[in-house]
């Protein structure tokens, strides 16, 4: 590491202060940064030692979506693969899978650091680390063959509108990610939903279809995918969201180092389980119902990205609520409203994108009502102590 060290700093010295490329030295110390700790510390004011900074806390996201990310490359190509050969190889799947997806890794990256690096020298501030886990949620939770110019507008949609626009890292009010995923869904429908567009295409064949299960049951069919097959994703869906039980092994990774939060996660599943109840009542209180209706509560949180946003996304500690009970109420709005949106209305089948971006601008007003609940309680405890201290007097 010592040799990493000599070079980089040999190599850091024409952008250092005063120096020819000084404007540029933002975008060398990202590099630096990414691999070392940074080396200046606070000079003044009151601060806390921690050894968590943006940087774990980033790159420990990105290790939670790896697994998720390694098994949507081998999902994208089995799906594809097992409609037109009788066999399919687990390498053959993966490989196939890896072809289509690492492609709009590699853009989502490109393109988001280099509008983050670009702000970052204008501005004449250091890149923040916020984009590692934005570059890697966009193409997760995007359609296998959407065209890779599609995502690239998507990307410059997110970072400029849904990011920069605030004040960048930390500032935004939105997703980012979701952000770019709302921008393609209006600006590209038919790229985003339909029965082709969630399995990759060859160039021999018209289309293989690989409508999701929330597609089959918008048209009214039911889905020929056991509840086994939905927890462990082995089913059409984006890139990230099938497999629920690689998203809970990510969530408690999240959990147990702190960077997500279980209240917000917990009550996000509560919210969807009480709506999926409700609608699975209609039935018996004589509510004719439809195939999205009748759906069992517990699949309504199997399928879709339902638990990927819930997990990677709702968790966002930027534009998710802030206080304790900020954070049950503004988690179970999100699952609540994420099953009724997909039941009411079919044409939005991934509810939780709506959901969590409407719940993303309420969160500020949630947690203001709940501050004001709480010094309102206090200022009533006052108020009941203060006369029985004069009595006493």
């Amino acid at each position: 590491m010592e040799w990493i060290r000599t070079k980089l700093d040999k190599l850091r010295e024409p952008f250092n202060q005063g120096k020819k490329y000084e404007k540029f030295a933002p975008a060398i110390n990202a590099f630096d940064t990414l691999l070392f700790t940074p080396n200046h510390t606070t000079s003044k004011g009151a601060h806390i030692r921690d050894a968590v900074d943006l940087k774990r806390v980033m790159i420990t996201v990105v290790l939670a979506l790896v697994p998720v990310l390694l098994f949507g490359m081998w999902n994208t190509g089995y799906q594809y693969l097992s409609q037109i050969q009788a066999e399919v190889g687990f390498w053959e799947a993966f490989g196939h899978g890896a072809l289509k997806i690492l492609p709009m890794v590699v853009v989502s990256y490109a393109v988001g650091l280099g509008i983050e690096f670009a702000f970052a020298i204008f501005r004449g501030h250091e890149v923040n680390e916020g984009y590692l886990v934005t570059g890697l949620l966009i193409p997760m939770i995007m359609p296998v063959d959407l065209p890779l110019w599609m995502l690239a507008i998507s990307v410059v949609f997110a970072v400029l509108i849904g990011k920069e626009a605030f004040g960048g890292t930390g500032m935004n009010i939105l997703n980012p990610a979701l952000t770019a995923r709302a921008f393609a869904f209006f600006a590209y429908p038919t790229y985003m939903s339909g029965n082709q567009v969630w399995v990759s295409e060859a160039s021999n064949l018209d289309a293989v279809s690989g409508e999701t299960i929330l597609g089959t049951l918008a048209a009214g069919q039911q889905p020929e995918y056991s509840s086994m097959d939905m927890f462990l994703g082995i089913i059409p869906g984006s890139i990230g969201e099938t497999s629920m039980a690689l998203i809970l092994l990510g969530a408690l990774l999240l959990i147990f180092t702190k960077v997500g939060s279980w209240r917000i996660m917990l009550s996000c599943f509560i919210g969807a389980a009480v709506m999926g109840l409700i609608f699975n009542a209609l039935p018996s209180m004589g509510i004719a119902g439809n195939e999205l209706t009748n759906f069992p509560w517990y699949e309504h949180l199997l399928v879709g990205g339902l638990a990927f946003g819930i997990v990677y996304m709702a968790t966002d500690p930027v534009s998710a609520s802030q206080t304790t009970k900020g954070k049950w109420i503004y988690g179970f709005l999100i699952g609540f409203f994420s099953v009724m949106i997909r039941v009411f209305n079919p044409a939005y089948p991934e509810g939780v994108m709506l959901a969590i971006l409407l719940m993303n601008v309420f969160a500020p007003t949630i947690d203001h009502y709940v501050i004001q609940a709480s010094v309102s309680r206090r200022n009533k405890r006052k108020k009941g102590i203060n006369p029985q201290i004069n009595t006493a007097v």
